[in-house]
């Protein structure tokens, strides 16, 4: 038996199981309920999304799957920064909002 013979059930499986994972990351990233938790569940999937394109790339044997893996990897990092960015600036735009409102109040009632 050749290793092709053995190793091709396996990627096929681990294919199926990364599968059903990254549905399972994509239920979290759409239902949260933080966002500190869809932010980690759009990493996970970007992770796992490079995984599936490296397993693709041994079963199939093209190298240039690799080059593509790379090219996501990049992309992958690059959104979650953006997106940790926008996050924060909401984040303290909303508490300075709060603090303001805060401190109005306070001043009105002395």
């Amino acid at each position: 038996m050749s290793k092709e013979a053995i190793y091709h059930p396996l990627f096929i499986f681990l294919l199926i199981a990364l599968s059903f994972m990254l549905l399972v990351c994509l239920i979290r990233a759409v239902k949260g309920p933080r966002v500190a938790d869809r932010l980690m569940a759009v990493n996970m999937m970007g992770t796992m999304v490079m995984v599936m394109i490296s397993v693709l790339a041994l079963l199939l044997k093209e190298g240039y799957l690799v080059d593509i893996c790379l090219i996501y990897a990049m992309i992958s990092f690059l959104s979650v920064v953006v997106i940790s960015k926008v996050y924060i600036g909401i984040y303290e735009e909303q508490h300075h909002k709060q603090e303001k409102e805060e401190g109005g109040y306070a001043d009105e009632r002395s």
